[in-house]
């Protein structure tokens, strides 16, 4: 399964669409886009997980060097719509603690209070 990663700018966030498997093979694609936007200034990210249909160790990896690359600069890394398949991982990873999860696009860009794991 390949991997397809759009993005989106609204306002002073970068919406990244992300879709089919995050794992070893794909993650290396990931990363080079959020290293570009983080090279370009763009450090208020959203990742918007809808359409990832599995996230291995690999995949959170990329997340976690996102949010600390992003806090260096007094950016933020949010996630938004994972499916459950991935929510899960999050959350038994601990991840769903460190990484902020929104169930919609919408609520992660706006930074809504109310996370997925509520």
């Amino acid at each position: 399964m390949s991997l397809t990663v759009q993005t989106e700018q609204r306002g002073d966030v970068v919406v990244v669409s992300v879709a089919g498997e995050l794992d070893m093979a794909t993650a290396p694609q990931l990363q080079d886009q959020i290293t570009d936007l983080l090279d370009k200034g763009r450090s208020r990210l959203v990742f918007d997980l809808a359409e990832v249909s599995f996230c291995d160790s690999t995949g959170l990896s990329v997340f976690v060097r996102a949010k600390n690359s992003s806090d260096e600069v007094g950016g933020v890394v949010r996630l938004a719509a994972p499916q459950r398949g991935v929510l899960r991982i999050l959350e038994v990873s601990g991840l769903v603690e460190v990484l902020q999860t929104y169930p919609t696009v919408d609520q992660a860009v706006a930074g809504d209070p109310t996370p997925a794991s509520s």
